[in-house]
């Protein structure tokens, strides 16, 4: 049967929100005031026929890539679901990593693919593993999709890697579609986006998750010119025309990216250091994490007990909430974000540990 919500999404937008939040999945948001823009330099209506040329062009820069290649999208899950509607026609095979991003998966169904599996292991601290996608492959496959970093682990998936995934791509005709919204929380020498290694690869982003400018809904696709021009015709479908005012903000934003990423760079390495603290301590025993350099969640197992009852007993009596791992098809562990506000993480994480005991 098709699918026509996101049963994640509902929850999120329902559901997550508590006193102490950890269900967070990005950055905390960047003050608006702190960016050097004024009332009198924005406009209601402008020129963005197919892209507002000055937030292409910053876009391309940060990417290193052609403004050709640059395809606009209101923020990463408009992208992946545009990328996707490019790709692909009803009843494609599409092999998508387990676990994942649920969005991923419900917007494949909605397209009408037929969606395929490969694991990441937890036994393998779920590192992408191309043997894992050979096994999984058919002639018939023709797109395959990973998030890097990993959604819901954060786990940094190395460019040799990802150039085998190509390499299998390749030899079967197919496209890999990387989500790469958390790569930037790579603080420190950040890899290139993989869109650079090969024409089989379309990768998508935004200023979401690790520059808490969700708002702005800034988000784009990476593609070769002769795709990126057949994903603007396709977003006519969709979405037409951009807000240009957020346009006019996003291209200032690209002037600041270094300020605004250690604005939150800051946030979510005291949260990192506040979590190794705990996953050692007597409470942080009860679970069992990867533990990553990288990225703003991380995804826990309970060891013992059950995890739903868990989530609500943290909700109910601790005023804390963190993701449900059913959202990502690994229903004994759980998702929780860094980079808001340390103060409330440290609070959160102790909450959590009253909440097993």
């Amino acid at each position: 049967m098709r699918q026509k919500q996101s049963d994640y999404m509902q929850w999120a937008k329902l559901q997550s929100k508590a006193r102490y939040n950890l269900a967070t999945s990005g950055v905390g948001a960047f003050p608006l005031s702190e960016l050097p823009i004024t009332l009198d330099q924005l406009e209601i209506n402008g020129d963005s026929s197919y892209g507002y040329a000055s937030l292409q062009n910053a876009i391309a820069k940060k990417s290193q890539v052609d403004p050709d290649c640059v395809v606009a999208a209101a923020g990463t899950s408009m992208a992946n679901h545009l990328a996707m509607a490019s790709l692909i026609e009803p009843g494609a095979e599409v092999l998508i990593e387990q676990p994942t991003y649920e969005l991923l998966v419900s917007t494949a169904q909605y397209l009408q693919a037929n969606v395929k599996r490969f694991p990441r292991h937890a036994a393998s601290n779920f590192a992408l593993d191309p043997a894992e996608i050979r096994r999984a492959i058919t002639p018939k496959t023709k797109l395959i999709v990973v998030t890097n970093l990993h959604n819901p682990t954060s786990v940094l998936t190395a460019e040799p890697i990802l150039r085998e995934i190509g390499d299998i791509a390749r030899s079967i005709n197919a496209h890999v579609l990387v989500d790469e919204v958390y790569l930037d929380a790579v603080y420190g020498n950040t890899p290139r986006s993989s869109f650079h290694l090969g024409k089989e690869f379309v990768t998508t982003n935004s200023l979401t998750k690790v520059y808490g400018l969700s708002g702005l809904r800034c988000g784009w696709i990476l593609a070769q010119p002769d795709l990126a021009r057949a994903m603007w015709r396709l977003n006519d479908l969709f979405g037409a025309s951009p807000s240009h005012p957020a346009d006019l903000i996003s291209a200032v934003a690209f002037q600041h990216l270094e300020k605004i990423r250690n604005r939150a760079r800051a946030i979510v390495e005291a949260d990192r250091a506040l979590l190794a603290t705990f996953f050692v301590s007597p409470e942080g025993h009860q679970f069992k994490t990867v533990r990553t350099e990288f990225g703003t969640t991380c995804f826990p197992l309970l060891k013992h007990g059950d995890l739903d009852a868990f989530i609500a007993r943290l909700r109910e009596r601790h005023e804390t909430s963190a993701v449900p791992g059913r959202f990502f098809e690994m229903p004994n562990h759980f998702r929780i974000g860094m980079g808001v506000d340390t103060k409330m993480f440290s609070e959160g994480l102790r909450r959590i540990a009253l909440a097993v005991l």
